[in-house]
């Protein structure tokens, strides 16, 4: 999984539980088998529409 850097150590450990949970409860994965990466992705790397998250949070306009 891919998500924008920023999170606490504490909110990406309830997101792993979550994800697991997820696969688990919805296709009957066993824990054991089951692998969660989470890639944190610098806000200035990520863009949509043109423009960044780091644009968006700060109303910057790109250049």
């Amino acid at each position: 999984m891919s998500i924008a850097e920023g999170r606490s150590p504490e909110q990406l450990r309830v997101l792993v539980s979550a994800l697991h949970r997820a696969a688990e409860e919805s296709v009957g994965a066993v824990p054991e088998n089951t692998t969660v990466i989470i890639r944190e992705v610098p806000t200035t790397h990520w863009s949509k529409a043109d423009r960044t998250i780091a644009e968006r949070n700060s109303s910057v306009e790109p250049s």
